[in-house]
């Protein structure tokens, strides 16, 4: 689900990115934030199946960036609330997990395309793109239950 109102012009843009397993694995959803200089943004919510946490936080970084290279953006400042993301993206932390590395590798590949930069935030300050990936991945869990 993408809910539109950015600008057409998207030189350089904020994301806030988060993913959410209830489960590991368990359902999972990701949840995007990204806003633009002239105050537009969109939000992006969307289920990703059966996954862990931290697959789940990789695709919502590379939603992210698919969605501003989409845009022909320079440059993407992404803050997350992922330690594990954070760290591999800014190379402090190796990626050594085969379940994460085509993710990662990906992800780096992307962020070369523009001029990027990656935060880790408390999940305090990340609570708008922390409640879309909560939402979606909630989705399927309110079908399986019934």
């Amino acid at each position: 689900m993408v809910l539109s109102g950015m600008t057409t012009d998207m030189p350089h843009l904020v994301a806030y990115v988060d993913g959410s397993s209830h489960g590991s694995p368990g359902p999972s959803g990701i949840g995007v934030v990204v806003e633009d200089p002239g105050g537009g943004h969109i939000r992006i919510a969307r289920w990703i199946g059966w996954q862990d946490n931290n697959v789940a936080e990789y695709v919502a970084l590379l939603e992210a960036l698919q969605w501003a290279l989409g845009r022909k953006a320079r440059s993407l400042r992404v803050y997350s609330d992922s330690d594990v993301v954070v760290r591999q993206m800014s190379g402090e932390y190796s990626c050594r997990s085969p379940r994460l590395y085509s993710l990662n590798w990906i992800c780096r590949k992307l962020a070369r395309a523009l001029e990027f930069d990656i935060t880790r935030i408390p999940r305090e300050q990340n609570t708008e793109a922390n409640g879309l990936a909560n939402s979606a991945a909630r989705l399927c869990q309110d079908f399986t239950d019934n």
